[in-house]
């Protein structure tokens, strides 16, 4: 059972319209990275979750999302209002679709659902809830860099915090499960290659080396064809 409380999650204060700026935030409206995608991803994996403080935890951040999405809706609409007659926004996709939020990246493509990833393992979809939140932030980065006014920076540099929140919880999640740095999980054992480094690219002639290539981590092998 949902609620909708009529108060946004974080204030949203824009003096100005930029219609040509409200197309960008379009990309975490309707977009791969967007609110919507992470609230339905969050939420569907909870229903695979029978660890109950994690499902708890996953419910609690998609309903977060949920606001966010509508934060990101009060911005693209307070920066579309009142200036169907400008060339900015004759030039933004707010010419054809009217003001307010759509369900479209800053590019027009429409949101689909191939952008969530869930798939029935909690460590996985952990994982990939943490890719999500850095996709996510790195885009609120990229907005605060050309936001129009301050109400809008603050706004996003809140949203952007609370990206970076969602994957401390994440990565502390996945270490209660002991899980933050294993790779290996599922039922399947893996073969007798999984501790081997191949070297299959050159870098001008010098092979550089590091820990995910050398002992005890890997194997470092030069030439997989030979081992074979």
């Amino acid at each position: 059972m949902f609620f909708h409380k009529k108060d946004v999650i974080h204030s949203v204060n824009i003096k100005e319209a930029h219609p040509r700026f409200a197309q960008l935030l379009l990309e975490q409206f309707g977009g791969a990275t967007g609110e919507l995608t992470a609230a339905l991803q969050y939420w569907v994996q909870s229903f695979h979750v029978e660890n109950a403080g994690i499902k708890d935890m996953l419910q609690d951040i998609a309903i977060e999302e949920f606001g966010h999405l509508e934060m990101v809706g009060k911005m693209i609409e307070g920066h579309t209002k009142n200036v169907d007659q400008t060339d900015a926004y004759k030039s933004s996709l707010f010419a054809v679709r009217g003001m307010g939020p759509h369900f479209l990246d800053s590019q027009g493509s429409a949101w689909t659902a191939t952008y969530i990833n869930e798939g029935g393992d909690v460590v996985r979809d952990l994982r990939a809830n943490i890719a999500a939140e850095a996709g996510a932030r790195q885009t609120y980065e990229a907005l605060i860099k050309l936001a129009p006014d301050e109400g809008t920076k603050e706004a996003l540099v809140h949203l952007l915090t609370r990206e970076i929140s969602h994957t401390k919880m994440f990565m502390e999640a996945l270490n209660s499960l002991g899980k933050l740095d294993e790779p290996f999980f599922g039922n399947v054992q893996p073969d007798e290659t999984v501790d081997i480094y191949y070297n299959l690219s050159s870098n001008g002639g010098k092979d550089e080396r590091g820990p995910w290539n050398s002992e005890p981590n890997f194997r470092y092998i030069a030439d997989p064809v030979s081992q074979q």
